[in-house]
C-alpha cells in the first residue's frame, strides 16, 4: 500500500457583503478544492501555499487561525491501494482573476449554497460546511 499525504486550501474572498469559495473542476469531472501532494522537505502550509500559485495563480492567500481539518481515503493507483491523507487549511484572498492550471477545466467562485451543489464529494462538502461555520464566528456573517 502506499501511503500518501496531501495539503489543501478552502479559499474564499469578499465581494460586498457576500463570502465566495473557489472551487476547481477537476479533469475526472468532480468539482473540489485547490491541494495536490507533499514534496520533500515541505510543511503542510507550504505544500498548501505552493499548490495554490501552480493551480490558480493566486499569490496573496492568508491563513485562518484555527482551521485544520483532515480527511482520509483510499482509492486504486495502477492496480495499487493509494491511503491517501489530506489537510485543508482556509485562507482568505484579495484575487478575483484565477489562472487554472492544466490540472485543471475550469473554476468558479460560489457563494456557499451554490458551492455545496457544485462540490461533488462528502468529505469536501463536509469540510465547506466547517469552513463557512468558522467564517461565520470569525466575520460575523
Amino acid at each position: 500500500m502506499i501511503e500518501e499525504t496531501s495539503a489543501g486550501v478552502v479559499i474564499f474572498r469578499r465581494e460586498n457583503s457576500k463570502i465566495l469559495f473557489l472551487l476547481l473542476n477537476y479533469p475526472s469531472g468532480h468539482w473540489d478544492f485547490v491541494k495536490g501532494k507533499m514534496e520533500e522537505g515541505e510543511t503542510t502550509h507550504q505544500t498548501a501555499i505552493r499548490e495554490t500559485r501552480e493551480e490558480t495563480g493566486i499569490t496573496d492567500i492568508v491563513f485562518l487561525d484555527d482551521f485544520e481539518e483532515w480527511i482520509k481515503y483510499n482509492f486504486q493507483y495502477h492496480g495499487e491501494l493509494v491511503n491517501k491523507k489530506v489537510v485543508f487549511f482556509l485562507a482568505e484572498t484579495k484575487t478575483e482573476q484565477v489562472i487554472i492550471s492544466h490540472e485543471h477545466l475550469d473554476y468558479i467562485w460560489a457563494d456557499y449554497e451554490t458551492a455545496m451543489e457544485k462540490t461533488t464529494f462528502d468529505n469536501a462538502k463536509s469540510i465547506l460546511t466547517k469552513s463557512k461555520e468558522l467564517l461565520g464566528k470569525t466575520l460575523q456573517l
